[in-house]
Formats: structure tokens, C-alpha cells, sequence
């Protein structure tokens, strides 16, 4: 079946509809417009697929709110483009901080920060909290945040490792972390 603008407006109303089969196929056609239009902004792959994955996650949860009468494309680039200036304004905000001649005599002063007792206990705590959380995921989510979180592999060793395809691997990771919020909200 060829795609064609019908095809695709079709599974926008089934994605508004919750449909991850859409979402799927939607995420798989506008994968790589995406991914090119911001790889030559940034210039940096991560930047650009951290950017992409929470484009359309963010696209996925305001689907409701698309506007039919622009392209698809062109939203997901202009949430794109709210996403990259999101981050340069974080990376901007992390490297310039003001210190004072004041500020610096009181940082002489600290006093050691390595973690206390009570620090290292209470990360042990969050851990096993997290891992707790994990666990009432399902399977393959709970595979997919091992291989990236825990074993820090990359998403295409990931892809290799499952035998799938590199944007189904990122949906399952998306996905995966959404799940896993709202697990730790509940609890």
C-alpha cells in the first residue's frame, strides 16, 4: 500500500485515538525528516536523537491538538525546533553561573561534600526503589531500560542485541520511561 497523504491523515485520527499501531507508523515515516532537519541544526547525533525521541513523545501526548490544516511534518519540526531551544537554554544556564567576590570566600569555607553516611544511604534507597519500580513494568520494557540504562548500551547496539529494528527499539525505550513515571508517581 502506497503512503500517501490520506494514508497518512488516516493514522493521525487513529493515533488521536491512542492507537499505537499509528503512532508507530507515524513515528517510522517522520523519523528521519526529523532526525535531518535537527542532526544540521545541532550537529551533534545525541543532541539530535534526545531531541527527536522527546519530539515525539511530546507530539504523541498533544496529538489532540494538531491542526490538520498544517502538515504533519510541519508541526513536528516546530516542536522540534521548541525542543533544541529548550536545551541550549539549559546547556546555556549550566555553563554561566555569576560568582561574586562574596560567593567566593564563602565557597573557601565548605566544608568536604563527599557523601555522608546518610547520603550513601538514602541513594541505596532510591535505587532499590527504582529497581522496585521497574519490576511492575512489562519485560520488554523492563529488558530495553536494562540494556540502556544499566548495562549504558547505545540504542543501535540495543537494536542489534533484540533483532529490531533501531525506531522500534527507541518507541520501547520512550515508551518504557513513561511507564516507569507513572509508576513512581503512583507510589
Amino acid at each position: 500500500m502506497a503512503i500517501n497523504s490520506e494514508r497518512i491523515q488516516e493514522n493521525i485520527e487513529k493515533a488521536k485515538t491512542g492507537d499505537q499501531v499509528a503512532f508507530t507508523f507515524l513515528l517510522d515515516f517522520y523519523w528521519n525528516e526529523v532526525y535531518g532537519f535537527m542532526l544540521k541544526r545541532t550537529q551533534n547525533e545525541t543532541d539530535t536523537e534526545d531531541i527527536v525521541i522527546e519530539t515525539f513523545s511530546k507530539a504523541f501526548d498533544r496529538i489532540a491538538r494538531y491542526n490538520p490544516e498544517y502538515g504533519f511534518n510541519t508541526w513536528l519540526i516546530a516542536i522540534a525546533k521548541n525542543v533544541h531551544i529548550d536545551l541550549l537554554r539549559k546547556k546555556k544556564s549550566s555553563f554561566f553561573v555569576e560568582i561574586t567576590d562574596e560567593d567566593d570566600r564563602l565557597a573557601q569555607n565548605v566544608a568536604d561534600s563527599s557523601p555522608t553516611a546518610e547520603d550513601k544511604i538514602i541513594k541505596e534507597q532510591n535505587l532499590s526503589r527504582l529497581l522496585d519500580c521497574i519490576k511492575h513494568l512489562k519485560p520488554q520494557y523492563q529488558e530495553v531500560i536494562q540494556l540502556r540504562y544499566f548495562q549504558e548500551m547505545t540504542y543501535q547496539e540495543i537494536a542489534d542485541e533484540l533483532g529490531e529494528p533501531l525506531n522500534n527499539v527507541k518507541v520501547k525505550i520512550l515508551r518504557a520511561k513513561k511507564l516507569l513515571l507513572e509508576i513512581l508517581k503512583k507510589k
